[in-house]
């Protein structure tokens, strides 16, 4: 009972979706491969480290999803497309704040990742995935555990899927090629989409039928004014 008379809410239950986050990461990367390849060119060289990105970026999903919501498939929707729309959003950061100083083709042409690009980006990354926790933490939760969990999970997205976001601007892509870009955009969508209707079909137990209410937790920062 509350200090009031009135019943106590009983604790949403938790989704376990951390390991249907990863299967479905692993699946989501895998189809990513396939139409990159259709679309573009050939990566199945890279389909194995791929694969592992995809598996972690969909397990932390999955897992801060269920410290947030209590589980149903419109509150998970709305929760993939939160990070894919802060991940175009950090794309177009970084077109509005670097110059074109490279192309794409001297960038496929390197070795490995492009550590002075990335470098140079740092300070927008971080400071994007600060300004997405906040955000996103003010959506969602309003609780220190929500912070934590969404700071995770921004984080492991940043560090998997966001640094090459970060550098988009200092691409230098020829109007002729704008295509490409529309073409990334399409792949993302892909991405995404696949990522979030396989963890429905894998986990419907536990979306199928639930409310969608955000999970309360003790320490809400909209009731600290209050005690």
């Amino acid at each position: 009972m509350t200090k009031r008379g009135t019943p106590a809410s009983p604790r949403p239950r938790r989704s376990r979706l951390a390991g249907p986050g990863a299967a479905a990461g692993a699946l989501a990367a895998l189809t990513f491969a396939a139409v990159h390849a259709l679309w573009i060119t050939d990566i199945w060289f890279s389909l194995v480290p791929m694969m592992v990105a995809g598996a972690a970026c969909g397990a932390t999903i999955g897992w801060s999803y269920g410290r947030l919501f209590e589980p149903s498939v419109r509150t998970w929707l709305g929760y993939n497309a939160s990070y894919v729309i802060a991940l175009a959003i950090l794309g177009l950061a970084s077109v509005a704040a670097f110059e074109p100083r490279t192309t794409m083709a001297e960038l496929l042409a390197l070795d490995g990742p492009p550590a002075d690009l990335i470098g140079d980006a740092f300070p927008l990354t971080i400071t994007f995935t600060l300004v997405t926790t906040v955000v996103l933490s003010l959506l969602f939760g309003r609780t220190r555990a929500a912070f934590g969990a969404i700071l995770v999970t921004c984080s492991v997205l940043v560090a998997l899927l966001g640094l090459d976001v970060s550098i988009i601007g200092m691409i230098r892509i020829p109007t002729s090629s704008l295509y490409l870009v529309v073409e990334l955009a399409g792949l993302i969508i892909v991405l995404a989409g696949s990522f979030a209707a396989a963890v429905i079909a894998l986990a419907w137990d536990e979306l199928g039928a639930r409310s969608g209410a955000p999970v309360q937790h003790p320490g809400d920062w909209s009731e600290a004014g209050h005690r």
